[in-house]
């Protein structure tokens, strides 16, 4: 049997992802902060589908990730969708701190644990939507798109460290640009915003596939080609952000 578990399902990708992994027929484990919305997703298969309250900032949460483990019969893909972030132009500290406990701090505690468990297993695959924000530092949302380089770079480094050990576990890094979920500020226009289901399918299909990074869509991919040929001088000049 194929058992995937969501970390961060409550809404937006991860719920959508959860949606065609349940209808595909796998066994599921979906987890967040607010297990009531998780579940509609329970509910659509009782038999596949197990639900947990897991908050990625709590240190307990690797202990908590076991125990969905274990209630679901094991697991062959771990997928990290949970995060936060906002557009800071004040610096307020307090959003900035939350964001570098949940996208950092957090996900470094539960993408170890996955890492963990699947050596232990001998097989696994590890994969995390991350973002295009983690291309450049943007100064609009200076703690999100550091956090998110952050995340391209120990995805790559763990890549690293699986062959250093022989481990057989795959990575994919997924990095979409701007979606339509919760996590984005209603107040702002996002240039190009895409829906949230056929990003859900493209990241079905990348994980399937065992692409090792995908950047969602062609349009951003374009984008963030042209973003790394900008020198540091050139760079700090341009007001990237989302138009109020």
């Amino acid at each position: 049997m194929n058992r995937i578990v969501i970390m961060g399902a409550t809404s937006g990708i991860g719920m959508e992802v959860a949606k065609l992994y349940i209808a595909a027929g796998w066994h599921v484990g979906v987890a967040g902060r607010r297990t009531e919305l998780l579940e509609p997703l329970r509910a659509a298969a009782p038999d596949r589908v197990v639900t947990a309250c897991i908050d990625v900032t709590a240190e307990n949460a690797p202990e908590k990730l076991s125990q969905l483990v274990e209630a679901l019969g094991g697991m062959d893909i771990y997928l990290h969708v949970s995060g936060i972030g906002k557009q800071n132009l004040e610096l307020d500290p307090a959003p900035e701190i939350r964001t570098v406990e949940t996208n950092a701090t957090g996900f470094t505690r539960m993408v170890t644990a996955a890492f963990g468990y699947f050596a232990r297993q001998g097989r696994g695959h590890i994969a995390a939507v991350t973002s295009i924000a983690g291309t450049k530092g943007l100064g609009a949302a200076a703690a999100y798109s550091a956090t998110k380089g952050f995340q391209n770079i120990y995805l790559d480094a763990l890549a690293q460290l699986a062959r250093m050990r022989k481990l057989k576990i795959a990575f994919t890094d997924i990095r979409p640009g701007f979606v339509a979920t919760d996590l984005l500020d209603q107040k702002h226009r996002y240039p190009m915003l895409m829906p949230v289901e056929p990003i859900a399918r493209k990241i079905f299909s990348a994980i399937k596939h065992r692409r090792r990074r995908i950047v969602i869509d062609r349009r951003y991919a374009v984008l963030t080609f042209f973003w790394r040929l900008l020198p540091a001088c050139l760079w700090e000049r341009l007001p990237v952000k989302a138009k109020s």
